[in-house]
């Protein structure tokens, strides 16, 4: 397969790093130009832009006001759990912006100085993130909720200055307390914040603590506008706490200017959007894919992003995502599968799609969990756009892998989230650190340096991140994941290195045979587990949620999936157990919590992850397991 202009690009991006981000550099306006592109004195940490200063918010807000954009739409709020649309130019996002960066400086936060942000989805949120950026302050954006435990060790590791957090948050039909969470959390941790500021929300009044708090309209109302401070390239824009293996969060670090540089480039290049147009990743701050396609990289593009309180399903209906399509003129939305195979499981006809006109959306970009071929060809038929299974983390804020839709449009082969993205030198490597054949599956790392916008290190923890990413493999980064490539150079993630089990000798992938489940006509959602076994060591088990309105006796389904594995994997599978639950253990972000579903299922120990959106679940798959011979303590 020919693909030569992404050939072209790819190419030149390995070949020629230092010219090719060079060039997409120059997209931003600088205080001062770098002196070099790609500082390797430091190996294995690189720096990207070295001696060039620059502003983050900037760049995001006031220049396009000073460009006379001013009157474009910035943020839409929209909030169908209370009601409310709320649309915010480019000057009045700046105003706000710049005033509340004024009410950090007043606070004593200064350039350098961290600030935690405990808040729901609501444009405060952004106006705090950006608000840091403007000054020099390192923001850490917690997801809003967070168990208190998790977030003392995120506020003992980051030590802020002051955090600023909200009344309440709301889910679907509860609304959740915020301040009695963030005062247990302040009294757990050893280091205290000088100072909180707290937006008041209508559905809950937050009880202050005098002296150290004050609200957001107080903060706001005696502050004095602050301007752009001009930053090194390589000073720290944020923290984003990710869990670790070792129940240490890791704090990631992002940079300003390698940041803003990737950021900008793949909203043409990866989403083929421009300044003007509506973009909305149907996400949350607290997570990677909030800071980059809901706050930054949008408005570095000058495009109107969306700020979405509300839920797939349930806010009202199955139809949520198409009515905000249809209402604000959304030309690309990204959002985790994890989300339609929510919809798709209520409406599995795709009836509410009918109800709307999306006649200017262009393209849906998926990531977060491997998107299942049978969801990406579910939405494909239902939406008649090009739908793009995405892969990257946390750690690197942006595709390693994408279709670059801004520079060729290639074809899609579900399961792939196509080829390495620009700037991603990416190889498949056995065990031993030697690269493996096409198909074969190997661990999934990426030749050093990373591209700009990657993590140059963890918080305080340079030793951390190389044994982290590093060492295994040196010269290279290690991804975690587990995968192939094929002949024609696309990508196959088939799951977490920690998720290949070991069926008797052979190294089988949990993914390829989720992979299988997912097609059965019944099955809405799946996930399999290695359980341990005495005599294969390790065998899968299938846990599987069914679609809305399904009548065939369950029995009857679990034995046409097990079938289906022999029938596509093979005997060698061992898969000869599967189970119907309501529901699957996941994150907040939508990842299905598999580590914990396998202890469980093994009877071992576990701790009930902090990430996780509904506890109860747990309880429902041990019961499950249980009635299958799994999860009796051992």
């Amino acid at each position: 397969m020919s693909h030569s202009k992404y050939e072209a690009v790819y190419r030149r991006s390995l070949e020629d790093a230092e010219g090719f981000w060079g060039e997409a550099a120059q997209d931003l306006h600088w205080t001062r130009k770098w002196t070099r592109v790609l500082d390797d004195s430091r190996k294995p940490l690189y720096r990207w832009f070295v001696g060039g200063e620059l502003n983050t918010c900037y760049n995001a807000v006031d220049r396009h006001v000073d460009e006379g954009r001013g009157d474009q739409v910035a943020v839409i709020y929209d909030s169908p759990v209370t009601d409310t649309v709320q649309k915010l130019t480019y000057r009045e996002f700046r105003d706000l912006v710049a005033r509340f960066a004024g009410a950090l400086v007043k606070q004593g936060v200064r350039k350098g100085d961290r600030v935690i942000i405990y808040m729901p989805m609501v444009p405060e949120a952004l106006v705090a993130m950006l608000g840091c950026a403007r000054i020099g302050a390192i923001h850490s954006v917690v997801f809003g909720g967070f168990a208190p435990k998790e977030l003392a060790t995120r506020i003992n590791d980051a030590k802020p200055k002051l955090i600023v957090s909200a009344s309440c948050g709301i889910e679907v039909k509860r609304v959740i307390p915020y301040k009695p969470l963030l005062d247990e959390a302040i009294n757990m941790a050893a280091s205290k914040p000088e100072k909180c500021i707290i937006l008041q929300r209508p559905q809950v009044e937050a009880p202050l603590t005098p002296g150290r708090d004050l609200t957001w309209h107080e903060a706001l109302e005696t502050a004095t506008p602050a301007d752009c401070v001009p930053l090194a390239a390589t000073d720290p824009l944020y923290i984003l706490y990710t869990s670790g293996t070792t129940g240490i969060p890791k704090g990631v670090v992002r940079d300003h200017g390698g940041h803003a540089v990737a950021m900008k480039w793949t909203m043409k290049n990866i989403y083929n959007v421009q300044a003007g147009d509506v973009y909305w990743a149907a996400s949350d701050i607290g997570w990677v894919v909030g800071h980059s396609y809901i706050v930054y990289a949008p408005l570095l593009a000058g495009c109107t992003t969306i700020v979405f309180e509300g839920k797939p399903v349930g806010t009202p209906d199955a139809g949520a995502f198409w009515r905000v399509i249809s209402q604000h003129g959304v030309k690309v939305l990204f959002t985790a599968p994890t989300a339609f195979r929510a919809i798709k499981r209520e409406d599995p006809e795709g009836a509410f799609i009918k109800k709307y006109d999306l006649g200017g959306f262009k393209a849906l970009f998926l990531a977060g969990e491997r998107c299942d071929p049978d969801t990406l060809v579910w939405a494909q038929q239902r939406l008649g756009v090009p739908v793009i299974d995405h892969w990257w983390q946390t750690e690197t804020a942006w595709g390693i892998a994408a279709n670059c839709l801004g520079i060729e449009h290639l074809p899609v082969k579900p399961g792939s989230p196509t080829k390495a993205s620009p700037g991603y030198d990416v190889r498949i490597l056995d065990e031993a650190g030697d690269e493996v054949p096409p198909g074969k599956t190997g661990n999934i790392c990426v030749k050093l340096p990373l591209p700009p916008g990657c993590l140059p290190t963890l918080w305080n923890n340079d030793e951390g991140y190389i044994e982290s990413y590093l060492s295994r493999y040196p010269g290279y980064y290690l991804t975690g994941d587990a995968g192939y490539q094929d002949e024609d150079g696309y990508l196959y993630i088939m799951s977490r290195i920690d998720d290949i089990i070991n069926v008797a000798g052979h190294r089988l992938s949990t993914g390829g045979m989720e992979e299988v489940l997912a097609a059965h006509p019944a099955v809405a959602e799946c996930s399999v587990i290695g359980v341990a076994d005495e005599l294969k060591g390790e065998v899968p088990v299938g846990l599987i949620v069914l679609k809305a309105g399904v009548t065939k006796p369950e029995a009857e389904i679990v034995k046409e999936v097990v079938q289906m594995v022999r029938d596509k994997i093979g005997a060698v599978a061992s898969f000869k157990q599967a189970v119907v639950v309501k529901r699957l253990p996941k994150t907040r972000s939508g990842k299905i919590l598999r580590g914990t579903m396998k202890r469980i299922a093994d009877g071992s120990e576990y701790k009930v992850p902090a990430t996780i959106d509904d506890p109860a679940i747990l309880g429902e798959i041990g019961e499950a397991l249980n009635r299958i011979g799994y999860a009796r303590s051992r």
